[in-house]
């Protein structure tokens, strides 16, 4: 099995690409903004595996919001009409194209309806030499899924971990707080030793993955003692903004131990 992360441009959310000896999956689309070079980038890795482009037999997105949907009626619509799964949550915003609950709208958008399918919680897709396990863990959204690939350790999280050094908003349609902190716990439960978030690098190695969640987890702790409220150093979000940015800022990498 091979993974393979396309960087989020700009807005974008990262782009997986997973190929299996069975077939073939792409997680999250990014927004339409960039679509066409999405598919060339797509295609490329899919080339890198054949001798002809190879087929993708889905398309699973973390979440309904534009940033991991926005490009995946085109993408779907290029790529042979492969299905585009959502969670049940996330289906009527994307059939309708609303572009309020999708937040398109925040980035100036349209919303390219499709017609989707529904990813169910604990869902698995195999792909001959591993599987996709599909996981519900809402927070920032009742919609958020996860994506687990127990062969490599693995975890896809979205939005539940935006970046490494940015914890999600849960002030925003559907979230919640409280469901955050399960999420997370959850999260560590399965000890992964790879997270990709929705954005920037991969968090590698055991011990950085385990203290990037524990420090996620200790912040939305804290804000539930806090009732509800972020510290006010903390400065407001951004309108397009899927996360908090905190003040000082966190560790994007892990920190080299010095002697």
């Amino acid at each position: 099995m091979r993974i393979v992360r396309l960087p989020g441009i700009h807005h974008d959310s990262n782009v997986i690409v997973i190929v299996g000896t069975l077939g073939n999956i792409v997680i999250d689309s990014g927004t339409s903004w960039y679509q066409s070079l999405q598919l060339e980038r797509i295609q490329g890795i899919l080339q890198e595996d054949s001798t002809e482009v190879a087929a993708v037999d889905r398309i699973l997105l973390t979440s309904r919001r534009f940033p991991c949907s926005g490009g995946a009626s085109f993408l779907s619509e290029q790529l042979n009409q492969c299905p585009v799964h959502v969670h049940k949550e996330g289906q009527s915003s994307l059939e309708t194209g609303d572009f309020f609950t999708t937040w398109a709208n925040r980035f100036d958008s349209d919303m390219p309806a499709l017609a989707a399918e529904v990813v169910n919680d604990k869902e698995v897709f195999p792909l001959g030499n591993g599987q996709v396990c599909a996981i519900s863990l809402p927070g920032h959204c009742s919609d958020n899924m996860v994506y687990h690939i127990p062969e490599k350790n693995l975890v896809i999280a979205g939005l539940l971990i935006p970046r490494a050094d940015r914890p999600t908003r849960w002030d925003m349609p559907t979230g919640c707080l409280p469901d955050i902190v399960n999420s997370l716990r959850t999260l560590r439960g399965l000890k992964p030793e790879t997270i990709i978030p929705l954005q920037g690098p991969a968090i590698k190695g055991r011990k950085h993955v385990i203290d990037v969640i524990t420090r996620h987890l200790e912040f939305f702790e804290a804000c539930i003692d806090n009732d509800g409220a972020v510290p006010k150093s903390w400065l407001r979000p951004a309108q397009t903004a899927l996360w908090l940015t905190p003040n000082p800022p966190w560790p994007l990498e892990e920190k080299e131990e010095t002697n």
